[in-house]
């Protein structure tokens, strides 16, 4: 590359750096044909794959090789918001999947062991219903020798009601104690029903009326919302499947990932709402993700020269200087 070449290259990668904070390519990206977009789309969620399956290997690795356990951790990381997910985690790692295979036949037992290690109904005053499950957990805690988190590491601000941590916890305590064989089920998913209708239990009766603690709210089953739903096809199955599959050399369970990602509806966020900004409306799962790779891997953090759109429009202008 001659002095001029890269120079010109250089001041590409700088108005490439420039708009990568309002995703500029996107002007780009809108106008590639059928094919060139979908071959760009599939790199990146390929991309954004693996790279999730390296934090699913850490949690294997941590587990002992342990595929519910794995799952469990992986669920309750996918269950909250972001600003959560570390202490739901570590929750997942106080009552561990062993503790609660062993009294899931108790939707209580399961409940007072997640709700009493969170440390959260320390935060709410008491009535009969938290009071019962206070008495139930300290069995628990003396019995698998839990201590508890402290209620203060959970983020409660700006939390919607129905994605309160303590109601969260409540839907996954209704789900454990209703489900066995975890992993095989969610291997055989193949259509966002089949997700929707696996994360359909719905919380124990006291949360028909309430989503925090004593403060009674109008009377509601307290379900996995559909979105909800999609999310945990997208975030946990979907990505459970892809990594079993990489574990055991199994291509059937990898494509089945991707057909998945495929029948899901696309997720609605702030990076979407950006993307279509430029008129990129994203067809599904599969799409969505691949633009979330491109804005919080490359877009966000300006890596333009690595980026694959970035370098395909790099290439596109040396092939015009050559042609000039």
């Amino acid at each position: 590359m001659t002095r001029a070449e890269r120079e010109t290259s250089q001041e590409l990668e700088r108005r490439l750096s420039a708009g990568a904070a309002t995703y500029a390519c996107g002007h780009y990206i809108v106008r590639l044909d059928e094919l060139h977009r979908h071959e760009l789309y599939t790199r990146l969620a390929y991309d954004r794959l693996e790279r999730k399956y390296g934090v699913l290997s850490a949690l294997l690795s941590e587990s002992g090789n342990n595929w519910n356990q794995t799952f469990y951790a992986m669920l309750f990381r996918t269950i909250g918001d972001v600003t959560n997910r570390e202490v739901f985690m570590a929750l997942s790692r106080i009552v561990t999947y062993r503790m609660v295979l062993r009294e899931r036949m108790s939707l209580h037992a399961v409940e007072s062991m997640l709700v009493g290690a969170s440390g959260l109904l320390a935060n709410y005053r008491d009535d009969a219903y938290t009071l019962a499950l206070k008495h139930d957990f300290d069995y628990y805690a003396n019995k698998y020798g839990i201590t508890p988190l402290d209620g203060s590491q959970w983020n409660l601000r700006d939390i919607r009601p129905a994605n309160h941590p303590l109601l969260r916890l409540a839907q996954l305590a209704a789900f454990l104690s209703s489900n066995d064989f975890l992993v095989d089920r969610l291997l055989e998913c193949r259509t966002a029903e089949n997700v929707r209708h696996l994360f359909s239990a719905e919380a124990s009766d006291y949360w028909y009326t309430h989503y925090i603690p004593t403060v009674a709210s109008a009377e509601l089953p307290k379900r996995i919302g559909r979105m909800k739903a999609d999310l945990l096809g997208i975030n946990l199955v979907a990505q459970i499947q892809y990594a079993y599959g990489a574990y055991t050399y199994d291509d059937t369970l990898r494509e089945r990932a991707i057909s998945l990602l495929e029948a899901i509806p696309a997720e609605e966020n702030r990076f979407m709402r950006r993307w279509s900004l430029y008129g990129l409306r994203p067809r599904n799962a599969f799409d969505s993700q691949a633009l979330l790779q491109l804005a919080t891997e490359y877009c966000d953090r300006r890596r333009c020269a690595e980026c694959p759109v970035g370098r395909r429009q790099m290439a596109e202008a040396r092939r015009f200087r050559e042609r000039e």
